[in-house]
């Protein structure tokens, strides 16, 4: 599932996802309670934080600008799945930090696969994602 080049990676999810998929990986937090993101990411130290954009609903603007604002948190990348493309949101969480944001669309053309897709399958494995996509 998830590459071994990645590090650690903490995914912000809906608890609706299967974590006995998640047995074993060592480098795998999924966090699905909204207050308990900054205590895992202490704890962690993940080098990828991964969020789902329904499941953070309006928390995810504050949790952006919170990672944006405090240094300890520059060296983390913050990858954001979406269902749909909206250009002036998604232009904003550029602005506030996501380097990378996944489209369910972008996972059913997987031919067609963009840049960012291809930057992200490099950390994390392509069915991590899908078990996500699933899970809304």
């Amino acid at each position: 599932m998830i590459r071994t080049r990645s590090k650690k990676v903490l995914l912000v999810a809906p608890h609706v996802f299967p974590d006995q998929l998640l047995v074993g990986y060592g480098n795998v937090k999924h966090v699905s309670a909204i207050a308990t993101i900054f205590p895992n990411i202490h704890s962690l130290k993940p080098d990828v934080i991964f969020f789902d954009h329904t499941h953070m609903g309006a928390d995810l603007e504050k949790t952006l600008r919170r990672l944006q604002t405090n240094s300890a948190y520059k060296s983390i990348k913050i990858c954001l799945y979406k269902k749909e493309e909206a250009i002036t949101a998604d232009s904003i969480f550029k602005i506030l930090g996501v380097h990378h944001i996944i489209y369910s669309h972008d996972l059913q053309k997987a031919s067609k696969a963009s840049a960012a897709l291809n930057a992200i399958n490099n950390m994390i494995d392509a069915s991590l994602i899908r078990l996500v996509a699933g899970a809304n």
